[in-house]
């Protein structure tokens, strides 16, 4: 079978089982959720791989569900709008005031755009969730501002290391 043939029997597949479209929006969101999610984890953040994966399937699940059950037009934004009101409050709870400030901002975030990224793929925008995810993943892995003083930075690993204690107790 030549590409152009295996090519067309895809599309009569997609064309005659719109869920199998579904299916792959799914595991495309998952994958790409995966991505953003295991560098969340490999910095041992309170959202990892598995957070990641199920906003995003989820999303797109919650997405198709709004295009599929509905079809386009209102009812089916009405589902997107309860997406976006439901990761808020997911996102809420991973926030925490700490007498330095607040932590679990960035998570939230992260949280809240990976569900877009879930929604745009679970909606049929492939380039635009692949390509979001992506962003997504650049920025949490590399966009960093270290506001801590260098000399700050040294006393707390000072104060970190149990040798460093010992010596300055006795």
């Amino acid at each position: 079978m030549s590409a152009p043939q295996l090519l067309d029997e895809i599309t009569d597949l997609l064309a005659r089982y719109p869920e199998v479209e579904g299916l792959l929006r799914l595991a495309i969101a998952g994958l790409v959720a995966l991505m953003v999610g295991f560098d969340r984890e490999s910095k041992n953040k309170p959202a990892g791989v598995r957070t990641y994966v199920l906003v995003g399937m989820g999303s797109a699940l919650f997405t198709l569900v709004g295009i599929y059950a509905f079809g386009p037009g209102d009812p089916g934004s009405r589902v997107a709008a309860q997406i976006v009101t439901g990761i808020g409050f997911l996102g809420a709870g991973t926030i925490i005031q700490v007498k330095s400030g607040v932590v679990g901002l960035t998570t939230a975030a992260g949280i809240w755009a990976i569900a877009a990224v879930g929604m745009a793929v679970g909606s049929g925008l492939y380039i635009l969730g692949i390509g979001g995810g992506v962003l997504l993943f650049l920025v949490l892995r590399f966009l960093t501002f270290d506001a801590i003083d260098e000399d700050e930075a040294e006393d707390d690993r000072q104060a970190d290391d149990p040798d460093e204690k010992d010596a300055a107790s006795g």
